[in-house]
């Protein structure tokens, strides 16, 4: 999966004259926690609503709203920015972007293509990736599998489902404490847990968890 594929396109923007006042009135009516900030046509900062509150008066402040709003509109987006923010370019598997914002601690990246920024991705929008790609609101079985870690043993698995006509949703690994092995995540689409706990046994596939789904 493809960041371009779970990524916001033609994301909302503002300039970095926009008033902190406007910028707050765009964030609500738009439904959204972050702007891109543009000027002349090329990327310079990303601000969210954190930024946004870090340049607003506290709220024990005596201020009255008259002032506070005047203050509001004299602040401006650039002055809470976070400028040349990362960004992340629109072919690039989503797991990449999800580890450039783990590095680097942010929750979101600006979507770049051909030097032009042509939509964002969240943290949202890869933990909804992720639970699509692992199959979830599907009707099944899933299986964590201990794999030896060799050439062939997911191929093996694959191949006793096929043989089966069982087929699998979706497929994924991860490492165990010992290099020798891992472990594999099956969801399949059966309920018959007795056929397929019967096909692991007698091919010795060693079988750590399994959940109706």
């Amino acid at each position: 999966m493809l960041v371009k594929m779970r990524m916001t396109k033609d994301p909302i923007s503002v300039s970095p004259d926009t008033s902190i006042l406007e910028a707050w009135k765009i964030m609500q009516n738009s439904q959204v926690r972050r702007l891109l900030v543009i000027d002349k046509g090329k990327l310079v900062g990303i601000v969210t609503e954190r930024d946004l509150r870090s340049v607003s008066p506290s709220r024990a402040t005596s201020l009255s709203i008259f002032e506070i709003n005047y203050l509001l509109e004299k602040l401006k987006v650039k002055e809470a920015m976070t400028s040349n923010p990362i960004t992340v370019d629109a072919d690039a598997p989503i797991e990449e972007a999800a580890l450039i914002m783990k590095n680097n601690k942010v929750s979101a990246l600006p979507v770049i293509e051909e030097g032009k920024v042509v939509g964002i991705i969240t943290e949202s929008d890869i933990f909804r990736a992720f639970i699509e790609m692992l199959g979830e609101g599907k009707r099944g079985l899933r299986y964590m599998l201990r794999i030896k870690n060799t050439p062939g043993e997911i191929a093996k698995v694959v191949n006793l489902m096929a043989e089966r006509g069982i087929n699998i949703m979706s497929m994924a690994t991860f490492p165990a404490e010992s290099e020798d092995y891992g472990f594999l995540v099956l969801r399949l689409e059966t309920e018959d847990f007795a056929l397929v706990n019967e096909i692991f046994r007698r091919n010795n596939v060693s079988v750590e968890h399994i959940r109706k789904i």
